[in-house]
């Protein structure tokens, strides 16, 4: 799959191309149906089919305050957009491109000058312009005056309730990692480099952890333990009994640990009858299900004594 940083970066021979936009945070089911639009209609067409991302999101570049934390980084829409069948991807930088643009103006240099777009695939609420100007209803005015077919896709509802980038968020800020499944159509995952922590997982309390740290800008659960799995995802041996790309079940934690009153956040995964030494590996962690949330404990011991307790349910949780 292309990957196209700005709009300099489209090959001069590209003659024509079906395309969807938007931030994709998640790439959750809503989003998949954009996606798989785009490349049935791609496929009529025996012509490549674009995404559009964005990258910085469009609220941090326009209202900073009250830009929302992230699904996934650019590079995980990336990669799941091509597990869907998209053939490029376009990263767009708002504080370069587009940005004040009118909604003529960015018809005219994304898909008609840019991307010789035949057909656009946009969301029900999707909105493009100075001033998010234009609707999903403009870009089809637009294409009608250039002869680029638009399809709109309605918004994906179940269960009475819709499936957006914000609903999962909140299922995440409820601790419901289950629901927020449900919502993206796979487990909610972070993933990050392992780094050194206190070190005494291990070392005090026998159960070692592999820990990781991540930018206010991420998403993450809510403070609590969780049943989930653990996979190394960079390439290169492990000293220990894991290898890269198997999937291990793990005991999670996502806090600060209050018993110890550590100061940053952290995603502590302790892997379930393994021993290896991960240090500097890139990791994977899937949330499956809520075990129960954060507490300061009066003592080391309560602490292994709930740890024991995670475990077990973790086991159970992960069959």
């Amino acid at each position: 799959m292309n990957v196209w940083h700005g709009l300099g970066d489209i090959p001069a021979d590209l003659e024509v191309s079906v395309v969807t936009i938007g931030v994709f945070d998640g790439v959750h089911r809503g989003h998949q149906r954009l996606i798989q639009e785009a490349v049935r209609q791609a496929h009529i067409r025996s012509v490549p089919a674009v995404m559009v991302t964005f990258d910085p999101h469009p609220i941090r570049v326009f209202l900073p305050d009250r830009a929302p934390v992230l699904l996934n980084s650019v590079e995980e829409r990336i990669a799941r957009a091509g597990e869907l069948g998209i053939d490029a991807v376009l990263i767009i930088d708002f504080n370069v491109e587009l940005a004040g643009q009118t909604p003529d103006e960015y018809f005219q240099t994304l898909l008609v000058d840019g991307l010789k777009a035949q057909c656009v695939v946009v969301g029900q609420n999707f909105t493009f312009g100075r001033d998010a100007a234009g609707t999903a209803d403009t870009m089809r005015e637009r294409g009608m005056r250039h002869g680029v077919d638009v399809e709109i896709v309605d918004l994906l509802h179940d269960e009475g309730m819709r499936i957006c980038s914000s609903t999962i968020r909140s299922f995440l800020a409820e601790q419901d990692v289950a629901r927020a499944e449900w919502a993206l159509g796979r487990p909610f995952t972070v993933r990050g480099e392992i780094m050194r922590g206190a070190g005494r997982g291990g070392r005090e309390l026998g159960f070692p952890t592999a820990n990781q740290y991540f930018d206010d800008s991420v998403a993450l659960p809510a403070d609590g333990v969780y049943a989930g799995w653990f996979t190394v995802v960079s390439d290169g041996p492990i000293d220990g009994d894991m290898e890269p790309g198997e999937r291990y079940p793990a005991a999670i934690s996502v806090g600060k640990n209050p018993t110890f009153g550590d100061k940053e956040r952290s995603v502590e995964s302790f892997i379930l009858d393994r021993d290896a030494d991960l240090y500097g590996h890139v990791a994977e962690v899937a949330f499956v299900e809520h075990v129960r949330d954060m507490v300061k404990f009066d003592s080391v011991d309560a602490l292994l004594t709930a740890i024991r307790n995670d475990v077990s349910r973790v086991r159970e949780i992960l069959g």
